[in-house]
């Protein structure tokens, strides 16, 4: 699957929200930068309850199974947002898209920031935006295999699943 490249960032940022979630407010900056998201200040502790309560809301969307459920979740995140699109040139960096001014406060930008990168990545191929299917494992990704075959968070649930498959087959034969 091809991303465009805010989006595809936007819903990893909201991937990685929810899989942190409920984070500290060091967890949170340190995420931020590594996916190249400037705050403009370390994360306060308000801050920090804001983006878990919106970590929260967004594991929603990974989680419903019902297509319509999930649309309406993600309008209303969007709703919520109250984003204003506009194209941004700052930092050097090439013309790109911001959901929400560039001098708000993090939560704002944030909040309109994945909930658009994740309305993206469902408009693309909903089917992408996953829960682990390893029972027990509360791991959220987006599949960006070739094939969107992907069901597991990790090579490792993958694993445990069909070992325990295995060892299941193997006892009902003897």
């Amino acid at each position: 699957m091809h991303f465009n490249p805010y989006g595809g960032v936007a819903a990893q940022i909201a991937v990685d929200l929810v899989n942190a979630a409920p984070a500290a407010p060091e967890t949170l900056s340190a995420l931020l930068r590594r996916h190249d998201y400037k705050p403009l200040h370390a994360v306060t502790k308000q801050e920090t309850a804001a983006l878990n309560d919106w970590a929260a809301r967004l594991r929603g969307v990974f989680e419903l199974v019902d297509p319509q459920a999930r649309v309406e979740l993600l309008n209303e995140l969007l709703a919520v947002t109250a984003a204003r699109p506009y194209i941004s040139q700052h930092d050097e960096r090439d013309p790109h898209l911001h959901f929400s001014d560039e001098r708000a406060d993090v939560v704002s930008r944030v909040t309109a920031y994945t909930a658009a990168g994740l309305a993206h990545a469902f408009c693309e191929d909903s089917g992408r935006i996953r829960a682990c299917a390893r029972e027990g494992c509360h791991t959220v990704f987006v599949d960006t295999s070739r094939n969107a075959r992907r069901r597991f968070c990790s090579t490792r649930c993958a694993n445990r699943v069909h070992v325990a498959d295995h060892r299941l087959r193997a006892a009902a034969a003897l």
